[in-house]
């Protein structure tokens, strides 16, 4: 294997790195991580980058979904299916709404960690480290479940590794087939307002499938997916040690994932979040947020795509729905004017959080389509292609945030709210959006 020390500036200042507290363990964890196979592999990232190519010139739409972070106990085979199986049904429906290929894309197999904005965390008098994702410890409050252990980066290897194993084989072992399209929705909005629009659509997908094969007409295309995997790169032992020289092209790839992001927090010019990024040659996407500058948008372009190419780099906006009109042209007009290739997503999310009265961090629905919404128009009014959506979702029915079709309260919230850090959307709730995004893409 070859030896990638000295590929990495270990100077570079590192933000919202664990507190290790034994530093010789972690490097005994690195080691072995080093030794691991890949999860993924430099060609499978390389073609990754050709379909955001695509989806740099308005030829593809990128659907990026998952957990905000992933955890042990609910990296089981029921929940990795519900995920897929809703990113596939959204996915049927934007392609469906705006004859466009979807690159599915899942915050799976590697999001077991999440930045902070406080090292610790205070109940009752009592102070302990903040929990940092399973990656790093435990969400009970406990000064054993809270102390940073590096065994847990051996963990995130190993589950990512099953997680990965099963969506290559839901992807393409006949789970994806899109003739299955009705299939999809048994058990799910059958009973909501969304089910019917849903089931329109899909008889009319199956009717299309039909006519195809009455032609003669019986393409692979439509019985596999390719699935990428994606995470914030957030712990750079783990990313660093998961690096690998490509055989083929002796050029340095990370393989923990197809599709890397450096977050809001971590994403300093002269930190080693961005270093890291600048080496590897997967594709790479960018948190911006609604205080960013036209100099720091440059700045990142020239950083980590100094040559131009084409699907090397994904800015992910993150404004709020009552910032992004005012933030985000001055952004886009910049990048137009270096001819930068930038493919532009919109993260509705992480910029419409709150706190709601009984305590509970939430979204409402309307706000995330507003911030869709604004994002939208922000690229109709200049001509540019709106590129894609990241979001936070669950396959499973959980009241985390609150709007929606089904009208989930304040007073609802309690009822099913499983996330270890931040509100998803449902089910129903993701449908729902794809049927307003398709709408959006119809549009343009």
């Amino acid at each position: 294997m070859a030896d990638l020390s000295s590929l990495f500036d270990n100077a570079r200042p590192a933000a919202q790195q664990p507190n290790w507290p034994d530093r010789e363990h972690l490097q005994r964890i690195v080691e072995q991580l080093r030794k691991m196979p890949p999860l993924v592999f430099a060609g499978e990232a390389d073609a990754l980058k050709e379909k955001i190519a695509a989806a740099q010139e308005g030829k593809a739409f990128w659907l990026q979904g998952g957990d905000c972070a992933e955890t042990f106990e609910a990296a089981t085979a029921d929940s990795i299916r519900n995920r897929i199986k809703t990113i596939l049904q959204m996915a049927a429906v934007l392609q469906y709404g705006a004859s466009m290929p979807v690159i599915k894309v899942g915050r799976m197999a590697g999001q077991f960690a999440k930045p902070r904005s406080n090292d610790s965390e205070i109940r009752d008098g009592v102070t302990l480290p903040a929990y940092r994702g399973d990656a790093v410890n435990d969400l009970a409050f406990t000064a054993e479940a809270r102390r940073p252990d590096p065994e847990r980066l051996l963990r995130v290897y190993h589950t990512s590794s099953a997680t990965l194993n099963l969506v290559r084989a839901f992807t393409h072992g006949g789970f994806a087939d899109l003739r299955k399209v009705h299939e999809w929705n048994k058990g799910f909005i059958r009973d909501s307002k969304i089910g019917p629009q849903y089931e329109a659509m899909a008889k009319e997908i199956g009717r299309a499938l039909d006519f195809m094969k009455s032609a003669g007409i019986e393409h692979e295309a439509i019985k596999t997916v390719d699935f990428y995997s994606s995470h914030e790169a957030l712990i750079l032992e783990y990313e660093r040690a998961l690096t690998r020289i490509d055989s083929r092209s002796d050029l340095p790839y990370a393989v923990s994932a197809h599709f890397l992001w450096i977050g809001e927090r971590t994403r300093q010019l002269d930190g080693a979040h961005i270093d890291f990024a600048s080496k590897v040659k997967n594709p790479v996407g960018v948190k911006i947020g609604p205080k960013a500058t036209g100099d720091e948008v440059e700045a990142l372009i020239n950083r980590l795509n100094p040559d131009n190419e084409p699907g090397r780099l994904t800015f992910i906006t993150r404004m709020g729905a009552s910032g992004i009109g005012e933030a985000l042209p001055a952004l886009i007009k910049r990048v137009e004017k270096m001819g930068a290739k930038v493919l532009w997503v919109s993260d509705p999310m992480h910029g419409n959080t709150y706190e709601a009265p009984s305590g509970f961090k939430t979204r409402n629905f309307d706000d995330v389509i507003k911030e869709v919404q604004g994002f939208f128009k922000v690229h109709r009014d200049l001509g540019t292609h709106p590129g894609g959506i990241h979001i936070e979702l669950t396959g499973d029915d959980v009241t985390e945030c609150v709007g929606g079709g089904e009208k989930i309260s304040h007073e609802d919230l309690s009822t099913k709210y499983e996330s270890a850090c931040d509100p998803r959307l449902n089910h129903t709730q993701s449908l729902e959006m794809a049927f307003l995004i398709s709408q959006q893409l119809t549009e343009r």
